[in-house]
Parts: structure tokens; sequence; C-alpha cells
């Protein structure tokens, strides 16, 4: 029997114990495992208060059980409920129960929501979606990742599609009657202007959205700086908690230390680097290495000096900057620490703290929160959410552009590239050839969803 034609079941919330767990089956046997454990089958879609039995007849649980026949449920086939106490005994004889019924086993990553996807209760944007939803720490994500669980973007693309398809019938047909005079001339016009207007109107949602797709994995910001400047100090002020050693001191931050904040929504990685020096300690020259390296991809670098000590933008700059494959680093802004130890005067262009007191710090968070701002755009109603989803939106793009170069010079040519646009929306809606994909977007969903 194919997988697919398998009932599966899982744990569908969270790791026991707790005080409620739901286990869910979905597949041709869900009803079989419904009465076996219940009795009978309660009335679709009405929470039923059951004692669940195992084989042998002997209690299981005093338990809620729903009912949801295919093909209106959450995977379009037959599923039911199990609402449990959440104790381990309950759930293993429960699991126990479900597997020995025939053609039942427990469900991969991701298999419930594949199920839902393949069985046209979602398309891929909205299982992404979905997805980030799960995955979501900040309330920014949640709501884009809401937004796209809701069809924003997936009810766009198959409007685009259609329209497309619309246009592309019409180039076609002139091919058809390119022996009738003025008929191909009547249908390119409208065709042409079809779309014109597409190829504008993705090409402005394309220009809109920033870096949106990267809100789901969020800002990186390095602290980087020479050794003994105050880098894990202002780690530790930004994080408000203690996560990085501080000592007096040099080179006591020998590897990258992460911490992950929510300013105003916006997920941001700040990264605590060792002290950018030149060394003969092969263990410290390993942490300049790797401090380079982070700074070097990071989207934003604090370059911590003391006090008053003067700085090259270029000479700092070059001190983590390769130039390797073409990379040039993210800006980079001038903190200088210690402000209470010194009588300059900070330049505006730079920023002042104190970060053993913490002076300075909430401006420079707040500069941080407009910098995100800045750096995603418009996160409010965003379409774009992953790389592969703008990816596919500027083939389109591309595809519909050279169409128009085209249809004046070779219909043919101009249909072939309105189906190679038609075909990438179709693969961003996951409808067609999209096998390659599909695994590696399902088997990062958590088991039972």
């Amino acid at each position: 029997m194919h997988p697919r034609d398998q009932t599966i079941f899982a744990l569908s919330s969270g790791r026991a114990p707790s005080a409620i767990a739901v286990v869910r089956v979905s597949g041709p046997q869900a009803g079989l495992a419904l009465t076996t454990l219940a009795g009978k089958l309660p009335a679709p879609r009405q929470a039923s208060r059951r004692l669940l039995r195992d084989g042998a007849g002997q209690p299981i649980d005093d338990a809620v059980v729903l009912w949801f026949p295919g093909p209106a449920s959450a995977t379009g086939e037959d599923v039911a409920e199990f609402h449990v106490h959440g104790g381990r005994a309950v759930l293993s004889v429960l699991f126990a129960t479900i597997s020995l019924i025939p053609n039942t086993r427990a469900a991969e990553p991701g298999e419930f929501t594949r199920r839902a996807f393949e069985n046209g209760k979602l398309d891929l944007t909205e299982a992404e979606g979905l997805d980030d939803l799960i995955h979501a720490d900040t309330d920014r994500q949640r709501r884009q990742a809401l937004r796209q669980l809701q069809g924003l973007l997936g009810d766009r693309a198959r409007d685009w599609r259609e329209r497309i398809i619309e246009a592309s019938a019409l180039i076609e047909a002139g091919i058809d009657f390119s022996d009738e005079g003025d008929v191909p001339a009547e249908l390119r016009a409208p065709a042409v202007k079809a779309i014109k207007a597409l190829h504008d109107e993705i090409t402005k949602v394309l220009a809109a959205q920033g870096h949106s797709e990267r809100l789901r994995e969020g800002l990186v910001v390095a602290i980087a700086g020479e050794p003994n400047v105050g880098k894990s100090t202002l780690m530790n002020q930004l994080a408000r908690r203690e996560v990085a050693i501080v000592s007096p001191h040099a080179g006591t931050t020998r590897d990258v230390i992460e911490v992950q904040l929510d300013l105003d929504g916006y997920p941001v990685t700040v990264i605590d680097t060792a002290g950018i020096r030149e060394t003969d300690d092969p263990v410290e020259q390993e942490g300049v290495r790797r401090a380079r390296a982070r700074a070097e991809d990071a989207d934003l670098v604090l370059w911590l000096v003391e006090g008053e000590q003067d700085v090259d933008p270029s000479a700092m700059r070059s001190s983590w900057t390769s130039g390797e494959g073409g990379r040039s680093g993210g800006p980079a802004w001038i903190v200088r620490n210690k402000i209470d130890l010194s009588e300059g005067v900070v330049p505006r262009s730079e920023f002042g703290i104190s970060a053993s007191r913490g002076d300075g710090v909430p401006e420079l968070v707040d500069a941080l929160v407009k910098f995100a701002s800045e750096f995603f755009g418009t996160t409010e109603g965003a379409l774009v959410t992953r790389a592969r989803q703008r990816d596919l939106l500027v083939r389109t793009s591309e595809s519909l552009r050279r169409s128009l170069d085209l249809v004046e010079h070779g219909e043919e040519l101009a249909a072939e590239e309105l189906r190679a646009a038609a075909y990438a929306l179709g693969r961003l809606l996951g409808r067609v050839d999209v096998e390659d994909v599909l695994g590696a977007i399902f088997q990062k969903f958590c088991i039972g969803k």
C-alpha cells in the first residue's frame, strides 16, 4: 500500500506530561480507530465525552473525541481527534491501540499538512505560512505568517496566473488565425495591454517588499572591535542578562556568542565576537577568523571603540572585510564606549555609551529599531516571505517582460514566455513540478502538524 493511502496518527499538542494532549488520526481508518477506542462515531464536528478502551476492552482514559469526515476536514481525509489527559502512560496505551489497526502508522514530520496540500486544502504559500506561524518568535513574524496562511500571496498569485493564461490564449489564437488578415492584430492588442498591466503590477510588488522575506530569519547585528573595549558588556546590556563573560583580560571571548532579541517586533540576532587583533595564540586566531567572517556577513556592524580613540573608517572596515566573492559587509556604526570616563564630544554620526552603566544604550536600541524598520521595509501587507517566493516572482516578471519584447516580432516566442510565466506562478502555488521542494519544506514541520 502506498504511504499516502495509509492512516497516520500523531500527538498534535505539546509533549507530555501536560494537562491535555490532542492525538490526531487522518486517513481511511480514522473512523475505525474512533469506533475501536470510543465505541461508536460521534456526530460530525461535535465534541463528545467518551470512555476510551484498548483492544482488550480495558479503560484507557475519560476523554473528549471529535469526528471530521472527509473531505470537510483539515487534511481533506477522514480525521479523528482524541483529547485525553496528557500523561505519558495514557498516550503510550493510546498509541499502542491505534497502531494495532491495519494500515495505520505514526505520522512523519509535516505529513498532516502535506496531505492537506495534496488534497487541495491549502496551497504551498499557505503551507509555508503555517510553518512560519508555528516558528514565529515575534509579533511581526506572527502577523506576517498569519496573512500568508490566510492566502495573501496565494490569492494574488492565482489571479495573476489566470490573467496570464487569458493573455496567452489571445496570443495563441492569433497564431491559429494568422492567415485571417487583421484578426491577429485585433487579438494581440488586448493581450499586450493585459501583459503590460501584469508586468507593472508584479514589478511594483517586488520593489515594495524590501527585505520582507528576511523577517523569518531576522536582522543580524555583529558587535566587533579590538579586544577589551566592552563588547561583551554591551552584549549583556542589549540582552538584559548575563550571556557573555566579562573580564578585564584581553582575548576572553574566543568564540561567537549569539542572542536573539525582539526589538519592537523585529527579530534581531546580536553577535558578540572575539576582539579583532593579530595574535600568536592558535585558539584566539580561530576566534578572530570567525569574528571577521560573521562581521563580514552581518547586516549591521557595531564597531566598538574606547572613548576618544581615533577611528579610520576605511581601516576599520578593512579589518574584517576581505572583499572576496563580492562581499563588502553591511553598514558599520562607530560606538564609543566608556563615555562616562571621557570628556570628549561624541560626533553626531556616532553613538556614545557606557556599556557598564547603560548610558546611551536606550538611544542605540532606538536606532537599531529604526534601522530594522528601514531594512525590512513594509512588513504589514508584505506578500513575499521566503526567498523561494521572491525568486519565482522575479522569474514571472522577467518572462512577462520578454513576452512584451517578442510579441511584435514572434508571437510563438511570446506565447512560450507567457507559458513560462504561468509555470513559475504554478510552482509558487505548488501546483506544478514541485516535488523537489516539498520534502525540504514539510520535513521542517513538527510531528503532528
